[in-house]
């Protein structure tokens, strides 16, 4: 309320919820509530999508009237040399910023076949071991879990030991920091981490030297999503397509207290979809100081249907998970946040109160609920609308059996007279039609309706399968996501 009453044209608010979430219509979600009232102000609202990943159902902030981000890595990373005593350089990725480490001996814990001592290579339990099988060595050793503080107390434990250094093999992930005081602790996926122990078991006298992590930007490192950003599909409805768009949040270089650990004079690097939505409202703040007569979610199909589904290599872009896998709708909304074309979408698909009150009425929430939220009375029709042709930049169908069609509407926002024709990549075992196929603008006709009829061949309940509807002219490319889900047998859980 504040914000709204100080005339802000941004808020960006990197807070949010866990499953379950409030539906937008409950006060206890203060997150849409607010968000509602500023967007009928004219207010763009940009949310953080979580860190809840890269579990589905996961993302946060799912009202349609808020632009939910999730988290990219940068074209960046940071390499730091494992130099093994056959010469061997392995990669590894950390934030060592000590003297280089020369030539000292290297143990995984493990018991020889002739101890009655304890021993274990599991990171976590490395307090197990002895102080003499670690002290004055590097250590290796492997973990399961994700969290960064399965690194930092693997290196209290050597550190503690008299160790001199640690090497942690785990799933890859993206949180990355320092270790206290720069004990060098490095990073590895198990393949490498095996490499490593294989080089151990076959050498005597088995010796590694670290040396300080080097930056290195652009190739050959890709772009990827996050694996801790939150996933699609909207839980609470699944219509709505979340989140609606990625941009970089992984080690990104931010303002802190001065007294938090690893600052350096007031800067750290952090990650979490919390550094990445400040990065959309930026893009935001661009295109409305470009296009002041904009609405929100004209600003936010803007940055929808223009970005990157490759990276900025042309590289397609991968989701870090378990496995890691191309990035689909539910990971990266959109795609990749892409400032420049952003401001020059050629169409919009716009929406105002209309809009949202028609879109709570066709999920089923109370006519009570929706009139509080609305601030008036509301009716809904009978029979209530359908939730599919809510004009988003974007299609979502969570539960296709029979043959269904929907209805979008464009607003040109680019040169007046424009002839856009569609391309359509349907979902796999979906049918797709358009209709028209063409659609022209001008002078007097300024806002233009289509349809799509779906329907799909599939006998079974299936997962979601992804394609793309785009309208173009000779210098735009309106690119919507499209997500379908087979559904013969209805609200059903599969565990098969």
């Amino acid at each position: 309320d504040e914000a709204i009453h100080d005339g802000v044209d941004v808020l960006s608010l990197s807070i949010g919820y866990r499953v379950p979430f409030y539906p937008e219509t409950d006060v206890r979600d203060g997150m849409a509530t607010g968000a509602f009232h500023a967007v009928l102000k004219g207010i763009t609202v940009v949310c953080s999508g979580g860190n809840a990943g890269p579990a589905p159902q996961t993302v946060g902030n799912i009202a349609p009237w808020i632009l939910t981000v999730a988290a990219t890595t940068l074209d960046r990373s940071f390499p730091t040399p494992i130099i093994l005593g056959n010469n061997k350089v392995i990669l590894g990725q950390a934030m060592y910023a000590g003297p280089e480490l020369g030539f000292t001996s290297l143990v995984y814990p493990e018991n020889p076949g002739n101890s009655n001592e304890s021993f274990s290579g599991t990171c976590e339990l490395l307090f197990i071991n002895s102080n003499v099988t670690m002290a004055g060595k590097v250590v290796l050793c492997f973990t399961t879990l994700k969290r960064y503080s399965t690194v930092s107390s693997a290196a209290y434990y050597v550190k503690r030991a008299g160790g001199l250094g640690v090497i942690i093999a785990r799933h890859p992930g993206d949180t990355l920091l320092p270790c206290l005081d720069d004990f060098p602790c490095v990073a590895v996926d198990y393949e490498l981490g095996t490499n490593i122990l294989l080089y151990i078991r076959s050498n005597g006298s088995p010796v590694v030297k670290i040396e300080p992590s080097k930056t290195l930007v652009g190739y050959p490192v890709g772009t990827k999503v996050a694996d801790f950003s939150s996933r699609g599909p909207n839980s609470i409805a699944p219509a709505i397509l979340k989140p609606d768009i990625a941009a970089p949040g992984v080690s990104i270089l931010a303002a802190t207290a001065t007294n938090r650990t690893f600052n350096d004079r007031g800067f750290i690097m952090l990650s979490g979809t919390s550094m990445a939505a400040p990065v959309i409202s930026g893009v935001v703040a661009l295109v409305k100081a470009l296009h002041r007569d904009w609405s929100p979610a004209a600003i936010r199909s803007a940055i929808v249907t223009t970005a990157w589904r490759t990276d900025p290599f042309g590289e397609q872009i991968f989701a870090n998970g378990s496995p890691r896998k191309l990035a689909d709708p539910f990971d990266y909304g959109g795609g990749l946040v892409n400032p420049e074309k952003a401001a020059n979408p050629g169409l919009v698909y716009d929406l105002g109160l209309e809009d949202y009150v028609l879109y709570m009425c066709s999920v089923g929430y109370s006519e009570s609920a929706i009139s509080q939220l609305v601030g008036r009375t509301t009716v809904c029709s009978n029979p209530r609308p359908s939730v599919l042709d809510l004009n988003l930049p974007s299609i979502t169908i969570p539960n296709l059996k029979e043959e269904v069609t929907l209805t979008r509407i464009l607003t040109n926002v680019g040169p007046l007279d424009s002839v856009y024709k569609v391309a359509v990549e349907p979902p796999f075992g979906v049918q797709l039609t358009v209709a028209p196929e063409t659609l022209v603008f001008n002078s007097t006709t300024k806002r233009v309706s289509f349809k799509v009829r779906v329907s799909t061949t599939h006998k079974i309940n299936t997962g979601y399968y992804f394609g793309s509807l785009t309208w173009s002219d000779s210098v735009h490319n309106v690119t919507i996501p499209l997500s379908v889900r087979t559904q013969i047998l209805p609200y059903y859980y599969d565990e098969n």
